[in-house]
């Protein structure tokens, strides 16, 4: 596989070396490193390779007591919970795993550490690094996977709020950087509703951003964060690193949750498509079993309840293939958010219409999240005939309805609606 990423000219997306594109699509797979071992994490992997994920994200001091509770061979990471003494048998797992992953064709997004163990105050706060022993921990993660196809994800669900915790984030990304000669990308997952771009709007190191929309509330428009990372200069691609997940309980961290309310496929689809259109380079997807890898004979954290090698199986996590699908059959690199080619349909709330359209006008990507009626300014688009067609997101069949010629406005009522009911409208005007 390519190993070496970089941001497109243009600053909105990803590619490799040679110039082909790079869809991120992500999956948080946070205790890979720590809760698997060799077998499992391979049973991981391959179903997340055939079901066309792109990324792992994945924690190597992870969150769940991390360090102090052995991995699955029985080792813990860090010799007396110092950063600056790794512990060499650990690290062999997490070579295993990284390198199994790329041999699967997968990138690793790998985070050195859980912001609970850099951040000074907060929820299960356990500090162990300092300024000095984020350098050395980062240069000698850098120089060890140097070689290894990943991407570098730093914070951990975690906000640097004041210049000592900053200054522990710019060292340990400055060792990294010394470490693999900057032969990979940084970015940087805050706690969420939360925007990289707004913690660190002027580090030299943040190659893209990231953002992390949480698990509030069904409908939250997590476009919304995606769109203001767009409008910001200079250009970078932006990525949702942590949306709602499937089967996570709705608002949990507010009081008196239902702990029966859960996100669904739905909610997944609704979140990768409506970050799509307002401008990411890609999406990721999550599972409130998988993310914690829970089995039975753990504590589950947040009602976990399904082993994850079921969950793996759940219908959300078979839909994101479905999207990167249809997005690289076309070039979607081309793809530009767009206010005013909708001229009509519902503009706020769950039903909200995103569009997109090819900088050359040769196609749009227009979303009903529920199944909502839109009109389109067809004369947008510059082909003199354009194929008029429904994606249907939830099983990735494509249905023609028409052939027309381009020009003034035209309404287009999706074959179903209601909540559940969503459908993506393709104007194709490339060959028409």
């Amino acid at each position: 596989m390519h190993h070496s990423l970089q941001v497109t000219p243009n600053g909105r997306f990803l590619q490799y070396a040679d110039g082909a594109p790079f869809f991120y699509l992500g999956d948080t797979a946070w205790e890979l490193f720590h809760r698997l071992d060799l077998d499992e994490a391979t049973r991981y992997l391959t179903n997340r390779a055939a079901k066309g994920f792109t990324v792992i994200q994945a924690v190597v001091l992870g969150e769940l007591a991390g360090l102090d509770t052995p991995n699955a061979n029985g080792d813990r990471p860090l010799i007396d919970n110092d950063p600056t003494r790794p512990n060499e048998t650990y690290f062999r797992h997490v070579d295993a795993v990284t390198a199994k992953a790329n041999e699967l064709g997968l990138v690793m997004g790998m985070l050195p550490t859980w912001g609970a163990y850099w951040k000074s105050t907060g929820l299960n706060a356990n500090p162990i690094f300092t300024p000095d022993s984020a350098h050395v921990y980062g240069r000698f993660l850098g120089e060890r996977y140097r070689e290894s196809g990943l991407i570098w994800i730093l914070g951990g669900d975690r906000n640097a709020i004041d210049a000592g915790e900053r200054a522990i984030i710019d060292s340990m990304a400055q060792g990294l950087t010394a470490g693999d000669g900057g032969a990979h990308l940084k970015t940087y997952h805050p706690i969420g509703p939360g925007r990289s771009a707004e913690i660190f709007p002027a580090a030299d190191w943040l190659d893209f951003h990231m953002c992390q929309t949480s698990h509030g509330a069904h409908d939250h428009d997590n476009g919304l964060l995606i769109a203001a990372d767009y409008a910001l200069e200079p250009p970078k691609p932006t990525v949702d690193g942590e949306p709602r997940y499937e089967t996570i309980p709705v608002g949990f961290y507010f009081q008196n949750q239902n702990r029966y309310d859960r996100f669904d496929a739905y909610d997944v689809r609704q979140a990768a498509y409506w970050a799509m259109l307002a401008g990411a380079c890609g999406h990721t997807y999550g599972n409130n079993n998988v993310w914690q890898m829970w089995a039975p004979g753990r504590a589950p954290v947040l009602h976990a309840d399904i082993p994850w090698y079921e969950a793996v199986d759940h219908p959300g996590a078979f839909q994101m293939g479905l999207l990167r699908r249809i997005f690289e059959a076309y070039e979607y690199q081309q793809l530009r958010p767009t206010a005013d080619f909708v001229v009509d349909g519902p503009r706020h709330g769950g039903a909200k219409i995103r569009a997109a359209l090819a900088t050359d006008g040769s196609f749009a990507f227009v979303y009903s999240p529920r199944g909502a009626a839109v009109t389109v300014a067809r004369s947008q688009l510059k082909a003199a005939r354009v194929k008029e067609i429904w994606f249907d997101p939830r099983y990735g069949s494509l249905h023609h309805i028409h052939t027309s010629d381009t020009g003034a406005f035209q309404t287009y009522t999706p074959p179903t609606s209601g909540r559940g009911n969503d459908w993506l409208l393709i104007l194709d005007g490339r060959d028409a």
